[in-house]
Order: structure tokens, then sequence, then C-alpha cells
């Protein structure tokens, strides 16, 4: 099994499976107070280059309520690059704490870290993949349909969060549709990979540029924001070129009185209205809610080997 868990590439499907499972089991503890202290005396760095709410608070709550201890760790504190090495840094940290969570906008930054530390490292997000998100939303999907029934549709940006459902549904052999523009689809290196492991596992994934086509039928209706942080220079542009790709009403009628997946944080109006976001079928706060036990799942996993 892999040390760390920086993309849901590398895992097999029987390990993603198993962690999906105990976080259903941990969430329906959570729900009636019994929380197993399964991470005793466990203590979690959390490197943070970018702002978080969820995945900040997950992480710590989380890891506190299996027994253990979260600390946070800023850039201008920690310096990596300025003060110290990521070499450094990581080597540093594994001879104190149990586990690093690092959250950047460099994927080779997570990388380097892995590579050097001895400790299990998570990628929490960076500008090319989203892991734990993806994990949590199988969460989710399991909680209404098996996985492997359903057809998934991503609207928008073809960025992080779509890179890791696309990786999630080439490990685990699901159908999913990707619609982009022609001018932000997914990256190539994920797609290089997401095709390999999909002939071996029969998943079924479609990069297409027409919205329409993606969520015809589908059962589940994903999006995601426009601007992602350090974009926001292109934040105009971006609306008007993802303009046709907005979750409402009419898009919506094309599925299959499909669900609504949303990541969070959600740009009211631009991506998806409020309609939908708080709509009947909106499963944007079980996800939210998932991401706790689905990164407990995976600290469980990492720090039990």
């Amino acid at each position: 099994m892999p040390k760390d868990f920086l993309t849901v590439a590398d895992w097999p499907a029987d390990a993603l499976w198993s962690m999906a499972e105990r976080a259903a089991y941990l969430r329906r503890n959570h729900r009636t107070g019994k929380r197993p202290r399964t991470l005793e005396g466990r203590i979690l760095a959390m490197y943070f280059e970018k702002p978080s709410l969820r995945t900040h608070v997950t992480f710590e709550a989380g890891i506190a309520q299996l027994g253990g201890h979260a600390i946070l760790l800023r850039p201008e504190q920690v310096g990596i690059g300025t003060r110290e090495s990521p070499e450094d840094v990581a080597r540093a940290l594994s001879r104190w704490v149990d586990c690093l969570m690092a959250r950047t906008f460099s994927h080779e930054l997570v990388e380097n870290l892995a590579r050097n530390a001895t400790i299990p490292v998570v990628n929490g997000l960076t500008d090319l993949l989203h892991p734990c998100q993806a994990m949590a939303d199988l969460v989710t999907i399991a909680g209404v349909m098996k996985p492997k029934d359903a057809t998934i549709a991503y609207v928008g940006d073809g960025n992080n969060v779509a890179n890791s459902l696309i990786n999630l549904s080439a490990v685990l052999g699901l159908r999913l549709r990707v619609a982009t523009p022609a001018s932000h689809p997914p990256a190539t290196r994920v797609m290089g990979r997401a095709r390999e492991l999909a002939r071996a596992s029969g998943a079924e994934i479609r990069l297409l540029e027409d919205p329409i086509e993606a969520v015809r039928g589908a059962d589940f209706v994903y999006t995601d924001t426009w601007t992602s942080m350090g974009q926001e220079k292109e934040a105009e542009d971006r609306r008007k070129l993802f303009r046709p790709y907005q979750v409402n009403a009419a898009l919506l009628a094309e599925s299959n009185d499909a669900y609504f997946l949303h990541c969070l944080p959600a740009h009211r109006g631009e991506e998806v209205t409020n309609e939908i976001l708080d709509g009947p079928r909106s499963l944007v706060f079980d996800q939210a809610e998932n991401r706790l036990h689905a990164q407990n799942a995976i600290l469980e996993h990492l720090l039990s080997a």
C-alpha cells in the first residue's frame, strides 16, 4: 500500500472501497455520539498555503474526535523555500509528528514533502488534485445508490476537483462525463494515467464540451466554482466563458432527476443557482459532512499501517 494519500490514482480499488465503508461507519457512530478513540495520542501537522474552512475544520476536529491532536502550520511560520527547504521541513516534521496534511498551490511541493518524509503525507488540496474531496464524494454517492450503478456528470472548469473525480472513476470503474470548454480541459497528465486505469477497471470516462450532453440522463450533476484561488484576475473572463455551464433548473431538466453535488464554497448565481443549491436534490452539505468522516478513515488507514 502507498505510504501517502496524494492521489486516489495511487490506491487500489479495494482500499478505496474499504475507506469509504469505514467513513460511513464513522458517520453513523458520530451521529449517535459514539466516537472510537482509534487515533489516541497521534499528532497531525497541518500546513496551509491556501485559505480553508472545510479542510481545516474537518482535519482538526476529526483527529481530535478520534483521540489525536492537530498542529496548524502557516507558510509565513514555516518558510518553505525561504527559511528552509521542503526536504528539511519534511525530515524535521517526521521526527515530531505522526502525519502531515499539506494544502498548497503546487502539487510538486506535496510530492516533494512526501518523498522526504518518513511519516504519511496527505494531500489536502493542490492546484492539480483534491483527493480527499473525491473520497467524500464517493461516500456521499454511496449513501444514495451503488456508485457503479450511477452516471455522474461534472460540468464547468477542468480543475483539481474534476481531475480527482476522473482518477476516482478510473480506479473504481465508474461512469463519468466531464463537460468543459475546450480551453479548460482536465489535466493531460491526469487523463493519461486515468485512461490506463480505466482499461483495467472498465470505467467509462467521457470528455465533452456540451454540458447538456453530459447531463442528459445523469444521476448526479457536479460543478465547482469557475474561479479558483489564485485565479482572481481572470474572474470576469471566466464568468463569460463558463456561463453556458451554469447548473440551473433548465440544465438539470435534462438529467435523470439528478442529485446535485458541489465541493463548496459556491459562488451563488454563477456556477449554480440558489434554486438548485438549496433545493431538495442538493447533497452539498452531506458532502461537506462526509469530508470529516472520509478523512478520518484515510488517517486511520495510514496510521494503522
